[in-house]
């Protein structure tokens, strides 16, 4: 076993199962949550949430478990590490996923989310049903994406102890 290997494959397990966790909060309590709020509360809540989100303490995991899959991808190319390569693929591929999804779709509906918003003179209602719905279907994508990398992580670490 490669030591430098070993630990980038640990830590991007951890990094994705830092950010599968958050999405999945995100699916199964926070937009149920909001989703029980008047739309002006709705609103107001998701914007504070895209401003807050926004911090290193984000970025390590959403960033850094993508770029920490491809890494211990790199460095299980050695004949002797082969057999977790497969696995490591299969999560780097769907955290690659993640991120593009949250790039191409989330991210563009939080800033729509943000410039529809004129103070008391929005229209809360309009502006969350353009919004919920597709965000939050893109967020279940995104959020299968996350744990189905992290669990391929996973499988690639098991596989990487038995090699």
């Amino acid at each position: 076993m490669s030591t430098l290997s070993e630990i980038v494959l640990i830590a991007a397990v951890i990094a994705a199962g830092l950010i599968a966790g958050l999405f999945y909060a995100y699916t199964c309590s926070v937009m149920p949550g909001l989703a029980r709020a008047d739309a002006r509360t709705y609103v107001t809540g998701m914007r504070e949430i895209n401003v807050a989100i926004l911090n290193g303490w984000f970025a390590l995991s959403f960033g850094g478990a993508p770029l920490l899959a491809a890494v211990a991808a790199a460095l299980h190319f050695k004949s002797d590490l082969r057999a977790a390569l497969p696995w490591i693929i299969a999560g780097f591929v769907l955290l690659l996923v993640m991120l593009i999804v949250t790039m191409a779709v989330n991210v563009p509906l939080n800033n729509a989310l943000e410039a529809g918003f004129d103070g008391d003179n929005t229209d809360f209602e309009a502006l969350r049903s353009k919004f919920e719905g597709v965000w939050e279907r893109w967020n279940l994508v995104r959020t299968i994406g996350g744990i189905g990398g992290f669990g391929a992580l996973v499988g690639g670490l098991i596989a990487h102890v038995r090699a």
